[in-house]
């Protein structure tokens, strides 16, 4: 029979958004300093703050802001945004109650604020070009990868900035575009910008490389990584996914046996993912015997009771030793899994494994129990039915 199939995995990857919460607001009412957009476009207002209440309660609204109790912070910042005659007081109240509701992860609402804070044209540079800034990571959020990206290109042309952080976000916004050369590009101008990167930008580097067909400089980013932090599991998982896709399966298997004999391989997902790479690297290399090995390690996993006794993982079993060409062990996996089965599916499978072992009436019977209980593909069981009668 055909042997089955573990699907091959996708690239998985944490993306993390850069969200700016928290302090920006504060900085609008700090004494005299040197401004982050020394070269911007734009001449910065006169502030027309002169009423000492409202000076007040924009100070007690935002240092809530900064001590996280965001419902004092609204309420006071309401207050003065809707009550004070000032321009400016308007604007930073704005800009607080933005970063509130990024807070809430209220980004829409955030954007909106942080809109009506810019068209109000009365706060420093410093509050106003982090505001547009803020609007990019907004858009981010909310999905909306072109506006984050114009939005982005706006306050580079306007404030003259060329910050690290700022080149990475238009990394992340062009990865999430499907344009990874510029991902690529605007990653290592980040990383060029700093004399210390951040390591999820290499995240954001790795997976722009592997998705434009780039295995080998993927491959090398994650090792260097890897380097680095050998024992993280998420980053071993992402290795393994690289060495894959860019026929680095030396690479692959050696660290499946730095996994093992170090102790990382624990838990439920970590038996599971490790028996799906090693089928996966038997199929891609015509070796059974890794199938085996994965096999094995799950069956431990379940020995240990680390691994759930669920339909899947016992078919995944299965399927591991049917690649292995092991036949009996998989049809003793099946059995297992039939039982949990919400439908025929593996019991068809069964029947396939027993017809293989010219078991034809032992296959019949398991057969049609299969196609009792419902199976995904009626008209191959129907005919596998025809050909055991």
């Amino acid at each position: 029979m055909k042997k089955s199939k573990i699907g091959i995995f996708q690239f998985l990857l944490c993306l993390s958004v850069a969200l700016l919460l928290g302090a920006n607001a504060q900085t609008a009412l700090a004494k005299k300093h040197e401004t982050r957009y020394p070269d911007a476009t734009r001449t910065e207002p006169k502030n027309d703050l002169r009423s000492s209440t409202d000076q007040r309660d924009l100070q007690k609204g935002l240092d809530a802001l900064n001590a996280g109790d965001d419902a004092k912070a609204e309420e006071l910042l309401q207050k003065v945004l809707t009550t004070s005659k000032s321009k400016y007081a308007q604007g930073v109240a704005l800009q607080g109650l933005a970063n509130v509701k990024f807070n809430q992860q209220d980004f829409k609402g955030a954007i909106a604020d942080y809109q009506q804070l810019l068209k109000l044209n009365s706060v420093s540079n410093d509050a106003y070009y982090d505001s547009m800034y803020n609007i990019a990571n907004g858009y981010l959020a909310e999905g909306d990868y072109q506006a984050a990206l114009d939005q982005l290109k706006a306050w580079r042309e306007q404030s003259k900035a060329q910050t690290a952080d700022s080149y990475a976000l238009e990394g992340n916004i062009n990865y999430r575009l499907d344009k990874y050369p510029e991902a690529i590009a605007a990653i290592k101008k980040a990383q060029s910008l700093t004399d210390k990167p951040k390591d999820a930008w290499n995240s954001i580097l790795m997976a722009s490389y592997a998705a434009s067909g780039q295995g080998a400089q993927a491959a090398d980013v994650v090792t260097e990584e890897l380097a680095k932090d050998p024992t993280n599991k998420k980053l071993a998982h992402n290795a393994l996914v690289v060495y894959f896709q860019s026929n680095q399966t030396d690479k692959a298997l050696a660290l499946l046996d730095r996994e093992q004999k170090s102790g990382m391989i624990t838990d439920s997902e970590d038996y599971i993912s490790a028996a799906r790479f090693y089928a996966n690297f038997a199929q891609s290399t015509d070796k059974p015997e890794l199938a085996m090995k994965g096999a094995q390690l799950l069956q431990q996993g379940f020995d240990k009771k680390a691994v759930d006794a669920t339909m899947e993982n016992y078919k995944l079993l299965g399927d591991a030793y049917m690649i292995a060409q092991q036949d009996d062990k998989a049809l003793a996996a099946y059995d297992k899994a039939s039982p949990l089965a919400t439908n025929g599916d593996i019991d068809y499978r069964r029947a396939e494994v027993l017809g293989s072992q010219q078991k034809w009436k032992e296959s019949k019977s398991v057969l049609e129990k299969a196609i009792a209980r419902g199976v995904t593909h009626t008209g191959k069981a129907n005919l596998l039915l025809g050909k055991l009668n």
